[in-house]
């Protein structure tokens, strides 16, 4: 581990993302870095700008935030979709000594507030008239807030009297490229006088349990987090990447916009991740990562395909599948999958497997991987039929991204892997994860002792799951520290394992079991949005919409078999005696769930109070 951590150290000494991008511009001058799909009445075309444009509009767009009178550790705010403009509205924020902070799109104009208040944001950059709404009545209430820059010209506010200005997109950039002709100097001196220990990026929890809090992570963390995460995953150079997770997302941060630079990679933008189907298949990544619920609509989308293949192609895959599941599940870690497996598991994925994954756009792909919440058991399994193995990983804003992963050549299925290089870890004696890594943050923004609560004096950072290490030095987390139930019979139990179980039913589109301090657990369900649907009409139901199916009698009689199902896996006192299905989906818009789709419990638990009361007869 020391000479591992030493290894990555002398490699990014002295060195910051301004100086990765300046190399990779000037290797990789004509080479494609960022795409865009535009629509047009032919259908679209892929807009692209090369590393050399790329770096060029990041230094002209400083140029524009210097004029501005943005100073060194000032924040500017972005609210946009995944597009180009975003990073190079991000990284011209760094070159002109600035810290970039994306903001949740989801977030409620109370927590905008709170995040632009808390930082002294002096510019935002807006995509348009959505994110424009969502700000509108925070202006005036923001005093540090000089400039707002807004993409679409055509929403652009008129002035006013008091407050920020309003600029265009269009007029900024052309501000800033007229400034870094007439004087490059400005720009090029405040981007060399970054060092490794400068803030790259302001990052906001999303707020599950209270207010969100603010977390910097240094050009130095940065550069050792990718650094790490190429040694355990090696994607290839020049590859090609898409990127449509939230950007306010410390993982897809790393993925979409610090790796690309080190390898030179072709981003290619998804700004609406329920396309992500139909941009998978226009791509063709080396790789995705995705949070478990895009992992368990993208199974939703297939197993339907697959269902309704005929019957003599569904048992040609059917069979292709349960070789390739059988040698992937060999192939974990401690084990050997015999030759002659392995062997016919090479001729069903050439001849039967890899076709379906060209179907979808991931035949070019060879890293999959999740983090942010459990992958269900069946979800792997599933995936691992098509030839795919999804490799869970660990770690939190707080640590730039993450601090454990399961490798290609060392991966055990119901644990997140083990520690990265340079990583230590241990297991306090409540059974709490702590991380001591290069990766750790220094500490909330103006939060002494939320920041002394994470971090004790020998730099050992207090994650708040609950995990195990096994023998072989795998981390299997249990639950969130906060989030364990203690029954009234004082019965521990994890709620994310009674919640993973429920949800492996395609019907069951998320579920929240509760229990503490009562004598039992029961459960909130909803379905799914996409699943639902499709099973209905399978079925032969008349009606296919969530909230009509929710009372459908057909329905409980499936959802009561998938309860059943959990429960025989579970112990007794973990067993859900009693559930509600509800006629609603939970989303990140409708206040549910994280923009990260976890359970914001508190609020699940404070809107369907009445509901749990019925549940225990209260």
């Amino acid at each position: 581990m020391v000479q591992a951590r030493a290894s990555i150290e002398a490699e990014i000494s002295g060195r910051t993302l301004v100086d990765w991008l300046r190399a990779t511009a000037e290797a990789e001058a004509d080479s494609p870095a960022l795409s865009d799909w535009i629509s047009d009445e032919t259908g679209g075309c892929w807009k692209t700008h090369t590393w050399a444009q790329y770096r060029q509009q990041v230094l002209e767009l400083a140029a524009a935030y210097v004029a501005a009178g943005v100073g060194h550790g000032d924040v500017v705010g972005i609210m946009m979709p995944n597009r180009s403009q975003h990073l190079i509205a991000d990284l011209g924020a760094v070159h002109a000594g600035a810290v970039p902070l994306t903001i949740y799109a989801t977030f409620a104009p109370n927590q905008i507030r709170h995040v632009a208040a808390d930082c002294a944001a002096t510019v935002v950059v807006l995509d348009g008239a959505d994110e424009l709404a969502r700000w509108e009545g925070i202006f005036d209430s923001l005093p540090d807030l000089r400039t707002v820059v807004v993409r679409d010209a055509g929403v652009l506010p008129p002035p006013r009297e008091k407050g920020p200005a309003f600029v265009s997109w269009a007029q900024f950039t052309e501000q800033g490229r007229a400034a870094y002709a007439a004087d490059p100097s400005a720009v090029h001196a405040r981007a060399e006088a970054i060092t490794p220990e400068d803030l790259l990026t302001l990052l906001y929890t999303s707020g599950t349990t209270g207010e969100p809090k603010g977390v910097g992570e240094t050009h130095h963390q940065a550069l050792y987090q990718v650094t790490a995460s190429q040694r355990a995953n090696r994607l290839p150079y020049l590859g090609v990447t898409i990127s449509y997770l939230p950007l306010a997302h410390i993982a897809e941060r790393v993925l979409s916009v610090y790796l690309p630079i080190k390898n030179a990679s072709h981003i290619h933008f998804c700004p609406d991740p329920t396309q992500l189907g139909m941009y998978l298949g226009m791509v063709r990544p080396n790789g995705l990562f995705a949070v478990p619920r895009v992992w368990e609509k993208l199974k939703a989308g297939l197993g339907s395909a697959l269902a309704a293949a005929p019957d003599e192609q569904r048992a040609v895959v059917e069979a292709a599948s349960a070789v390739a599941r059988s040698s992937i599940e060999a192939g974990q870690f401690g084990s050997t999958p015999q030759p002659e497996l392995a062997e016919r598991f090479a001729l069903v994925d050439a001849q039967v497997l890899a076709p379906i994954r060209a179907l979808v756009g991931l035949d070019r792909a060879t890293f999959f991987a999740s983090a942010a919440a459990p992958m269900p058991r069946d979800v792997l399994s599933f995936f691992s039929g098509l030839g795919i193995t999804i490799r869970d990983l660990y770690g939190m804003t707080e640590n730039c991204g993450a601090v454990t992963t399961n490798r290609g050549d060392a991966y055990r299925f119901g644990t997140v892997g083990q520690a990265m290089d340079g990583v230590e870890l241990r297991i306090a004696d409540d059974g709490e994860v702590l991380v001591r890594a290069p990766m750790n943050t220094s500490g909330y923004l103006n939060k002494p002792e939320a920041t002394a609560e994470l971090l004790d004096p020998d730099g050992w950072l207090y994650t708040g799951d609950i995990g195990t290490l096994d023998a072989d030095g795998f981390l299997t987390i249990i639950d969130r520290k906060k989030e364990i139930i203690i029954t009234a019979g004082g019965e521990n139990i994890a709620p994310a394992e009674i919640e993973g179980l429920l949800k492996e039913h395609p019907l069951i589109g998320q579920a929240l079991a509760y229990g503490d301090r009562r004598p039992y657990p029961v459960a909130l369900l909803v379905l799914d949005g996409d699943a639902a649907p499709a099973w209905a009409a399978r079925a032969g139901l008349d009606r296919t919409d969530v909230a009509a199916l929710a009372g459908h009698p057909a329905v409980h009689a499936e959802v009561e078999k998938a309860v059943a199902d959990a429960n025989r896996r579970l112990a007794r006192v973990q067993q859900v005696k009693r559930w509600r299905l509800l006629p609603v989906e939970w989303t990140a818009e409708s206040g549910e769930l994280t923009p990260k789709m976890s359970l914001k419990r508190r609020v699940i638990q404070e809107r369907y109070a009445t509901e749990i009361a019925e549940l225990y007869g209260d």
